[in-house]
C-alpha cells in the first residue's frame, strides 16, 4: 500500500508540559484537518519482546511507549522514538492513527490552531478484566470523556462483562489502544492499536 499523505518538512508540534498527562505535544502552527502531523517512530520488536519489556500488572503506574502494528509487529518509541510519542490521548481528539504499509502516522481530524495540545484517542484493548477502567484512567477532562483510555464498550459487551464477573477472576489480556499494549503502547495497545 502507498503512503497517501506527505510527512510535513518541519515538526508542526512542540513537547512541553501537559496538563493531562506529563509531556504532551502542542500546535506550532495551524494544522488543517486532513493534514498529516507525524509518523510514530521506534524500535520495531515483537509482541512477546513488549511483554517482556513491560510488565503491566506489576508496574505502578500503566506507562509504556508500545504501539501494535500488527499481530507480529509492535513500535516500542521509548528507544530511538521521536516527539510523536508525547501526543496525549483525549475521549474527544484532534488527531487519528493511520496505519499505511506497517507504518503509523498520526492525521489531524480537525483544525488545530497554534498552542493547542495535540490528542488522539487510545483506544486501547479491553481483556475485560475487572478493574482495567481504573488501571486505565483519562485525565482528558473532556465532556464526553469516559473515565479510561481503554476503548469504549459496546452497551452489549458491558452488560455481559458485568453479568460474568460476579465471583470469578478473569485473567489478563493484552491492551490495544488504537495500538499500545497496557502501557504506552500506541496503534492505539498502551499497547495502542489502530
Amino acid at each position: 500500500m502507498a503512503i497517501t499523505k506527505r510527512l510535513p518538512a518541519q515538526q508542526p508540534f512542540e513537547v512541553r508540559k501537559s496538563t493531562i498527562q506529563g509531556k504532551g505535544a502542542f500546535a506550532t502552527r495551524l494544522i488543517r484537518k486532513g493534514s498529516r502531523i507525524a509518523e510514530y517512530v521506534g524500535e520495531r520488536i515483537s509482541h512477546e519482546e513488549g511483554d517482556r519489556r513491560y510488565d503491566d500488572p506489576k508496574m505502578k503506574r500503566h506507562h509504556t511507549f508500545l504501539f501494535v502494528v500488527n499481530k507480529k509487529i509492535l513500535v516500542d518509541a521509548a528507544v530511538d522514538g521521536n516527539d510523536s510519542r508525547f501526543i496525549n490521548h483525549s475521549c474527544d481528539p484532534n488527531a487519528e492513527v493511520t496505519i499505511e504499509d506497517r507504518r503509523i502516522f498520526i492525521d489531524a481530524i480537525k483544525t488545530i490552531r497554534p498552542g493547542e495540545e495535540l490528542y488522539y484517542d487510545y483506544s486501547y484493548d479491553r481483556d475485560d478484566a475487572d478493574g482495567d477502567d481504573a488501571r486505565y484512567p483519562c485525565y482528558c477532562g473532556s465532556k464526553i470523556c469516559r473515565g479510561t483510555i481503554l476503548a469504549a464498550e459496546t452497551p452489549k459487551k458491558a452488560a455481559v462483562r458485568k453479568a460474568t464477573s460476579k465471583g470469578k477472576k478473569k485473567s489478563k489480556g493484552k491492551k490495544t489502544a488504537g495500538g499500545k499494549k497496557g502501557t504506552k503502547t500506541k496503534r492505539p495497545a498502551k499497547r495502542k492499536s489502530a
